[in-house]
């Protein structure tokens, strides 16, 4: 698990008030996360550079697999502030890795989480890169959740955990869903299935029925606000950590057509987020035009 983040700095180049302010944007979205401050020198190389991460190419699979190994076991993240001195940086790093934060709250705590956790696990063939990407998002999907809702029900929890499961039998080797005739359509029939799925995975689990409840609503807007919530967490981690790569998959015209789609389902707190959120540029265009 990600425990701490240290931030290399030149010499001189940013003064106490800049590492206030990276250090209360981090203290307020990712409390158990130390952040620690260092000048770079010619023996230490960061893991990822500001300059780095602002690049269009950047390659975001790669980071993401070398977090999944660095997750085995407790870690820090070494990062370099080399581009001007941007107090965000660290917090848009840390909107891409909270899933090995692991954060929790009163109703995921014990054995039972745990227990559902390696189950959901196990239903992943991680050597599958559209699999092991679907995984990625089911637990920043869940971080997400708990950033917006900290209260969060233990069912409303799962459900995010379990919301897109049904990829596992459609679109496990390759998506399909750019080709659905009627996009809603398609996006219902995946939640009314994984819907399905979830109450299987979860045998024997209380909460199981109310889970795949919101599974099998959570591609609509709703006025429950547990659903509403599973939307604008799904949302958010599409724009924080899959947006890229769905670009890069399905091409623009598809992209344009799920950035609008995301957007339509996000309420106003889940849109102000997206302020630390960094987005690539094509995706940030698109997005704009929408606001």
């Amino acid at each position: 698990m990600l425990e701490e983040v240290e931030v290399l700095f030149r010499q001189g180049s940013f003064d106490e008030s800049y590492r206030g302010v990276m250090s209360a944007q981090v203290a307020r979205e990712f409390p158990s996360i130390f952040v620690t401050f260092d000048t770079e020198c010619a023996d230490r190389r960061p893991r990822l550079s500001s300059s780095e991460w602002n690049r269009p190419d950047f390659d975001t699979w790669r980071f993401d697999t070398e977090l999944d190994e660095l997750a085995r076991g407790p870690f820090t993240l070494c990062i370099a502030d080399d581009a001007g001195g941007r107090p965000g940086f660290p917090l848009e790093v840390l909107n891409r890795c909270q899933r090995v934060i692991g954060r929790r709250n009163q109703h995921s705590q014990g054995q039972l989480f745990d227990r559902v956790l390696r189950r959901h696990h196990a239903l992943h063939d991680l050597d599958k890169p559209l699999v092991r990407a679907d995984y990625n998002h089911a637990l920043d999907v869940w971080q997400w959740l708990l950033r917006l809702e900290s209260s969060a029900s233990l069912a409303l929890q799962l459900a995010a955990l379990f919301h897109d499961i049904e990829r596992l039998q459609s679109e496990s080797d390759q998506r399909v869903e750019h080709l659905a005739g009627d996009y809603q359509q398609f996006k219902d029939q995946h939640a009314q299935r994984g819907a399905e799925m979830t109450i299987r995975a979860l045998d024997g689990v209380p909460c199981a029925p109310r889970v795949a409840e919101i599974v099998a609503k959570h591609e609509r807007q709703s006025d429950d606000d547990e659903i509403a919530l599973l939307n604008d967490a799904d949302a958010l981690s599409f724009f924080s950590l899959n947006s890229c790569g769905y670009a890069d998959y399905f091409g623009e015209e598809q992209t344009r057509k799920k950035v609008a789609y995301t957007w339509n389902r996000m309420r106003p707190a889940a849109r102000a987020k997206l302020a630390s959120v960094h987005l690539r540029g094509d995706i940030k265009s698109m997005l704009d035009e929408l606001r």
